[in-house]
């Protein structure tokens, strides 16, 4: 497989591991959504941190030089699980997965475009449209039913777009390092390291007995461990060699798993219109999988070098350090 096939790979297998996140959030209901997310989000990143200690080390005079970057991206990180857990507490998992996966590849595009001068390409476009329309679709199939007045569902649409974007600000954080020479594991511990260190005062302020008692201390344990440590090794392992917009738009997987999965577990339908939103998800991925097309008129130059990037979703990463 090309670097860019086993990039994506890893990227779906990360977003499968999330789609998990709200169906096991929903089975400790005595814990907190902001306990729940900055727990676990506060203990992967600092599991990130001792996995990356010697790449930290070996880059550290990079990474003082970013320091700006490095805060926006732990700022980004803290925001995140905050906003998420919080939305899919109060619109039901699926309208906060939903919102949050489908907002975050347009607010990657435009960082990268803003920030970084990337051009976008058809491919993504069609691939983004079919992801957007189809989480579109499982949001009506899975929200319509869910008996959620209209505060809880416009504060879990708000909460949700705060989430994609913070989740977008630290994917492009991350890509940018590595962009600057930062290798992947030292990039990934210091943004989602620095994240998980902002979130442990917020976790030992919310955190209550049931977090230490069954079902949440299991449910907090599996989270960080696995969705929060596993899959953002497994991102970052994508994200250096797709590019933060791309790897956005394959994470639309996650609400399709978190679908099938709150179906299964916790009882939730899908009608036919979910099941043709899964179809547009997989149909994204299709697209993105296809050799790269031309860019969309427009065609930007890279900010940091002055040359134009080859796409959206396949810049020139041949220079970029991919091990720890």
């Amino acid at each position: 497989m090309t670097p860019r096939t086993t990039g994506m790979v890893a990227i779906v297998v990360a977003s499968l591991l999330w789609g998990t996140t709200g169906t096991a959030s929903a089975l400790a209901p005595a814990v907190s959504a902001i306990t729940v997310g900055a727990g676990a989000m506060g203990i992967g990143g600092l599991l990130q941190i001792a996995f990356s200690r010697r790449a930290l080390f070996r880059d550290r005079t990079t990474l003082l030089a970013r320091y700006r970057l490095v805060m926006f991206g732990g700022v980004c990180v803290a925001l995140y699980p905050l906003a998420f857990y919080s939305s899919m507490r109060i619109g039901g998992v699926a309208l906060g997965c939903v919102v949050s996966l489908a907002s975050a590849p347009l607010a990657s595009a435009v960082i990268e475009r803003l920030c970084d001068g990337r051009a976008l390409t058809r491919q993504w476009a069609v691939a983004c449209g079919f992801g957007i329309a189809g989480s579109a679709l499982l949001s009506l199939s899975r929200h319509s039913g869910a008996g959620s007045g209209a505060h809880s569902a416009v504060l879990g649409v708000v909460l949700g777009l705060a989430a994609g974007g913070s989740y977008a600000g630290y994917a492009w954080a991350m890509r940018r390092l590595m962009d600057d020479g930062t290798s992947r594991g030292a990039s990934a511990a210091a943004v989602l390291g620095l994240g998980g260190i902002l979130l442990m005062p917020v976790f030992a302020a919310t955190a209550g007995r049931a977090v230490v008692t069954y079902p949440g201390i299991v449910v907090i344990a599996y989270l960080a461990v696995l969705p929060m440590f596993l899959g953002y090794v497994l991102f970052s392992y994508g994200l250096a060699r797709v590019g933060a917009t791309s790897a956005t738009t394959i994470t639309l997987v996650e609400p399709a798993a978190a679908t099938v999965l709150s179906m299964v577990i916790l009882h939730e339908t899908v009608g036919t219109v979910g099941w043709l939103g899964v179809a547009l998800i997989a149909a994204a991925l299709v697209v993105l999988a296809l050799p790269g097309v031309s860019a969309l008129p427009g065609r930007a130059a890279n900010r940091l070098g002055g040359q134009p990037h080859d796409a959206v979703g396949s810049p020139r990463c041949a220079d970029v350090p991919t091990s720890r």
